[in-house]
């Protein structure tokens, strides 16, 4: 009879006579503890993250090492009485690191007729109103030619000066020159590029041109203050770094070798990025610790394990122990004190006091290695961590996501990172059931990148390359189930992140999508796949209370913060018409009867761009009528978090 009334009650519901839509909440006790370290952000150098990005370096280029041929994004400057040729010189670099400089030769020029040479910047130089950037030069010039050289922004046609400044006292021998350029009242524009003139007939070598605007915290060699607020609001608990295949490189020359990151910028070489363009290294070893630092984060630390993107593998052994070695080494400058030789590097660089560090990855998506020696490498690095570091966790780059016998099994991992980059209507039916059949005694878990996407094909498929850089709405209820899921079982996965974070979204700035936040050179904006983000990590608790569904395609989850009583309850409505439902509240305290919800909704379509940075965004407001008990009407293709806050009485 039971299974009768079973079936009975399915046939009704799939012949349209469904009871109410119902989500309910068991906040009688919880049921887990919610990660504290739940919310995170990754990121490696692709779609010009770094370099055109965050990084607030505006001088592309500035080491002349973007071609072996030809002074890329550099032109000559001049008129119709001035004259001026531009050549790189390898045989004339400021140090072992700056192998080659820029030739400038000013055969016609005076006072009135200037040349010189011009950098175009990342997609133009954004120029601010009343705004003061700092330029350093590196330079040295032939014999009886001190100066004046003459640095500003300009702007592209020629018509407008923003800021300009003169410097003096070159002589043959390489010097650093700094001088500060200040815009008056202007229009913003990033149609601009920065100039450097002489007014007389002279041969200058620059060995390195940087301009920077205001950084976030006015740190030096910093990052671009509108992305990092951005990111900070995004409330990150962590920062997995450096990467992604940025960790790897496509050959084992070209991984990130940190000890070349770190110190002055000048001792900089750059090395090629995986995806296309070519790495100042500007950001860094302690660049990345003081992102972390910035965003009150820890750092999530990847190694080179010995895999490159192109195919080369170090084999376990002897072979691999230097770059063993070099990870410890690299760990030591993280967190070591300052009487080891690495903390004490660190200390040197600027930061005494040691970072916090819990996780060290061994690799990046260790799976790709056709050799299968990740078992070997991955139990040889992480003897060696946990031999000095036995406080250190090592995380697995092959995971659950992956065949059971390609995962690591001479080691337990402390934990696995899964990657996920699926449809969202692979989401919105793999959500329900994610991590159910887990074994809670085995390692935990780290999503270290996962996205939905919004097309009929994945996101390294050619054809993504005509769609937008960054997710429409549909996309981000595809993101809300998936993060849903993975707050359910918080107690397992300890951390999950998004990725990519950044795209320039100039044409050639891109090249993966879809991507969370969108820029150029001169703003910015958050998809609505960011908003989604921003709304679960901002509201959370720590305690995971049990939630069920019935006849409703509502996901969601529900925490709770033990020391105030609110719960959190996220609901995601993928579907495009709205949904009254029933919201049941089982045990717990009593619940005021107001209380406040923040909606992301629209068109599935709708998303936001550089055009139109608002157009879907999550709007508060105040809820009426909270019981046990009591209806809501989710809108159609809508995100919600509800905060219900326990009565006083």
């Amino acid at each position: 009879m039971k299974k009768l009334i079973t079936t009975l009650l399915g046939f009704l519901a799939v012949a349209g006579f469904a009871s109410t839509p119902t989500f309910t909440v068991d906040a009688a006790r919880g049921v887990g503890t919610v990660s504290p370290t739940l919310y995170g952000l990754m990121t490696e150098e692709i779609n010009h993250s770094y370099d055109g990005g965050l990084y607030a370096e505006l001088i592309q280029n500035r080491i002349f090492l973007d071609s072996t041929t030809k002074p890329l994004h550099w032109s000559v400057v001049n008129d119709a009485g001035s004259a001026a040729t531009i050549t790189l010189d390898p045989t004339n670099s400021f140090n072992d690191k700056l192998t080659t400089s820029l030739r400038l030769t000013v055969t016609k020029a005076d006072k009135k007729n200037s040349a010189g040479v011009a950098n175009d910047g990342y997609w133009g130089i954004p120029v601010q109103p009343k705004t003061i950037y700092r330029a350093t030069i590196i330079a040295r010039a032939e014999a009886n030619f001190s100066g004046p050289v003459t640095v500003s922004i300009v702007s592209d046609n020629g018509g407008k000066l923003f800021a300009t400044e003169k410097i003096s006292g070159l002589t043959t021998d390489w010097k650093k020159f700094e001088v500060t350029l200040k815009t008056g009242r202007i229009t913003p524009t990033a149609k601009a590029h920065f100039v450097i003139t002489l007014n007389q007939p002279a041969t200058v070598w620059l060995g390195m041109v940087s301009l920077f605007p205001p950084t976030w915290n006015d740190q030096p060699n910093g990052f671009r203050k509108d992305l990092m607020q951005m990111l900070v609001d995004m409330n990150p608990k962590f920062l997995r770094f450096p990467g992604g295949n940025y960790v790897e490189g496509d050959t084992v020359d070209t991984r990130f070798d940190w000890k070349k990151t770190i110190g002055p910028v000048e001792e900089r070489h750059g090395h090629p990025c995986p995806w296309g363009y070519r790495s100042t290294d500007g950001l860094g070893l302690l660049e990345f610790l003081n992102w972390c630092e910035d965003m009150k984060s820890e750092p999530v630390l990847a190694v080179f394990a010995g895999y490159a993107l192109k195919g080369a593998h170090v084999n376990p052994g002897a072979d691999l122990q230097p770059f063993v070695q070099e990870a410890l080494e690299e760990i030591e400058y993280v967190i070591g004190d300052t009487n080891t030789t690495w903390g004490a590097q660190r200390a040197k660089d600027g930061h005494p006091a040691p970072f916090k560090l819990h996780y060290v990855e061994v690799g990046n998506e260790d799976w790709f290695d056709k050799s299968k020696s990740y078992d070997g490498r991955f139990a040889q690095f992480h003897d060696a961590i946990k031999a000095k570091y036995p406080q250190l966790k090592t995380i697995s780059t092959i995971g659950n996501d992956q065949p059971e016998e390609t995962r690591v099994h001479s080691r337990k991992p402390d934990m696995s990172d899964e990657h996920y980059y699926r449809s969202v209507n692979e989401f919105i039916h793999m959500s329900p059931d994610y991590a159910k059949k887990y074994d809670r005694n085995g390692p935990e878990i780290f999503v270290g990148e996962w996205a939905a996407y919004e097309t009929s094909f994945p996101p390294w498929d050619k054809r993504s390359q005509k769609e937008p850089p960054t997710p429409n709405l549909k996309a981000a209820l595809g993101d809300g189930v998936f993060m849903a899921a993975m707050e359910r079982n918080s107690d397992l996965i300890k951390m999950q992140c998004y990725a990519p974070l950044f795209v320039n979204v100039n044409p050639g700035g891109r090249q993966w999508r879809p991507d969370m936040i969108g820029y150029d050179a001169l703003s910015a904006y958050g998809s609505p796949s960011y908003y989604a983000f921003q709304m679960f990590s901002q509201n959370v608790g720590d305690e995971i209370l049990s939630t069920a569904s019935i006849e409703t395609s509502v996901q969601g989850s529900a925490t709770r913060d033990r020391q105030t009583g609110e719960i959190f309850l996220k609901l995601v409505n993928p579907q495009t018409n709205a949904v009254a439902l029933n919201l049941k509240i089982n045990g717990g305290a009593a619940l005021m009867s107001k209380g406040s919800a923040i909606t992301l909704a629209g068109n599935q379509n709708d998303s936001n761009s550089l055009a139109q940075p608002k157009k879907v965004v999550p709007l508060p407001t105040t809820v009426r009528g909270v019981k046990p008990g009591f209806t809501y009407k989710m809108p159609p293709n809508s995100i919600v978090v509800l905060k219900l806050k326990p009565s006083s009485h």
